[in-house]
C-alpha cells in the first residue's frame, strides 16, 4: 500500500513540474503571431529580451488585442 502512495506522489510531482516547465517555456509560434503587432506597438524596446517583453505585455494588458491578451493571461499575466 505504501508503494502506491509513493508512486502516486511521484506522479503528481512530475505532472506539477511539467506544468511549471511549460509555463516558463518560450512562446509558441502561434502565441508569437498573436502578440507580434502588440509587442511592436507597446514593447518594441524589449524585442529579444523575453523576461522584459513578458513584463511589458503584462503591464500593457488592458491595451492588447484580444488574442494577445489571452496569451498573456494563459501565461499568468
Amino acid at each position: 500500500m505504501k508503494s502506491i502512495h509513493v508512486a502516486a506522489t511521484a506522479l503528481i510531482l512530475s505532472l506539477a513540474a511539467g506544468s511549471l516547465a511549460q509555463a516558463q517555456s518560450g512562446p509558441t509560434p502561434q502565441e508569437q503571431m498573436a502578440c507580434r503587432s502588440d509587442a511592436g506597438k507597446f514593447c518594441a524596446e524589449h524585442v529579444g529580451k523575453p523576461p522584459q517583453m513578458n513584463a511589458c505585455l503584462k503591464a500593457n494588458k488592458a491595451k492588447l488585442s484580444d488574442g494577445c491578451r489571452k496569451v498573456v493571461e494563459s501565461r499568468g499575466g
